[in-house]
């Protein structure tokens, strides 16, 4: 078979996922480069629409989508002032964390919205085709595809930027899944408070090992996303995520009468593996594959954005080497939280609603988001349980790094 049409960019872009789509339109809107986004056809290889959420910083010009730009504003589907979260007593606790607001952004929205951008800069390519191989070749990196009519193409570039999911995941100490399964949901009568976002709600029966929540974004007086959400090493089925979802819904929300428009389900890996950054000398792993989920939390898409803007900074700068999408201190933190999680040393349920409640909101954010200082994480860390904690703390550098397997479901919707 012949080959078809080389096709050259400074970078091209493997995956036009959140991490894809978001590198992508930050080299092409800050001009550091020209870039070609190679995207699956439509068909089954293309990923269900998901939802990412994450908190920006209101006013104080580091907006964690956009760097204080407000870049995906249009792509935004709801925000919310305020969270709360409810404990396995069923005590609610509040939290403002003025400036910041929780927000929630579809990958059909988001996508149409970078797409209709790169369509409209001289820099930007946007290619339906499967990615078959990637590898470096002299002077930087090449990708041999199939388009949708099973014509070859090759595509050459100074860089790629490969976000697809890993077929294994690296070795680690501790590997949980976040795993959740969730309805939008339309009610006969008004039963959500659109100004609060319920990030983990306990009033759930607890697995038998690890932990379990519910999650409730509301859209509307009488429509939210309503999810059940599990931190464990092995997902449920189908029906048993139905079946936790039906209580959760009827017997713990009392929603009454409501209907289901659709449904999403997903897995998230939790996991203090090391993520390579690299595949070759010209060739990089971005997003979940790249390391961008954050282990302790499972929430991606903000480390994205900083990550994108990191990367722009150093193809500008002409540097041949990407920055970690998270800091050592903050993978260390998630590595001792995980295996403390994981062995059972602290209750999950206990561990997270004491954060919030003993946490001012910013701090406790900024800590989420791994950008606390040494002193805010001590801080933090004496109002957590002291003693199974620095058990943990000794233990994990001495713990064997074993392989496991990839979750195999994708993107973050965090």
């Amino acid at each position: 078979m012949s080959q078809g049409p080389v096709g050259t960019s400074d970078v091209v872009v493997v995956g036009g996922g959140a991490a894809g789509l978001s590198l992508a339109h930050r080299l092409v809107e800050t001009g550091v480069a020209t870039v070609t986004v190679v995207e699956p056809p439509d068909g089954p290889p293309r990923p269900a629409e998901r939802t990412w959420c994450y908190w920006d910083h209101g006013d104080d010009g580091d907006d964690a989508a956009g760097g204080g730009d407000d870049a995906f504003d249009e792509a935004v589907t709801a925000t919310w002032p305020l969270l709360r979260v409810h404990g396995p007593d069923g005590g609610p606790i509040t939290v403002d964390p003025a400036p910041s607001r929780y927000r929630m952004v579809r990958s059909t929205a988001f996508e149409r919205l970078v797409h209709a951008r790169l369509e409209r800069s001289p820099g930007g390519r946007l290619l339906r085709a499967t990615a078959d191989s990637v590898r470096d070749v002299p002077g930087g990196a090449e990708v041999r595809c199939t388009a949708a009519d099973g014509r070859p193409l090759t595509l050459r570039s100074r860089y790629v930027f490969d976000s697809r999911p890993l077929r294994a995941l690296p070795p680690a100490r501790t590997r949980l899944l976040q795993h959740f399964r969730g309805w939008f949901v339309r009610t006969r009568t008004d039963r959500f408070d659109p100004a609060v976002a319920d990030l983990m709600d306990f009033r759930v029966p607890q697995p038998r090992h690890g932990l379990a929540f519910g999650y409730v974004l509301p859209l509307a007086p009488d429509r939210a996303l309503v999810e059940y959400t599990e931190f464990s090493r092995t997902p449920l089925t189908t029906a048993a995520y139905e079946a936790a979802l039906g209580h959760y819904a009827r017997e713990v929300l009392r929603l009454g009468e409501f209907t289901v428009d659709t449904a999403e389900q997903g897995v998230i890996p939790m996991t203090d593996a090391r993520f390579p950054r690299r595949a070759g000398a010209a060739v990089f792993r971005i997003g979940t594959a790249g390391g961008a989920t954050r282990p302790a939390t499972g929430y991606t898409f903000a480390a994205v954005q900083r990550h994108s803007r990191a990367i722009a900074a150093a193809l500008r700068d002409g540097r041949g080497s990407v920055p970690a999408p998270h800091g050592r201190r903050a993978l260390a933190m998630d590595a001792v939280l995980l295996r403390a999680l994981d062995t059972g040393r602290i209750d999950g349920p206990a561990f997270f609603t004491g954060l919030f409640r003993r946490t001012p909101p910013q701090r406790l954010l900024r800590f989420l988001d791994g950008a606390t200082s040494v002193r805010e994480e001590w801080g933090i860390g004496l109002r957590t349980p002291v003693g199974p904690m620095l058990r943990t703390a000794l233990e994990v550098p001495f713990l064997p790094r074993r392989p496991h397997p990839a979750p195999g479901t994708g993107e973050s919707p965090r």
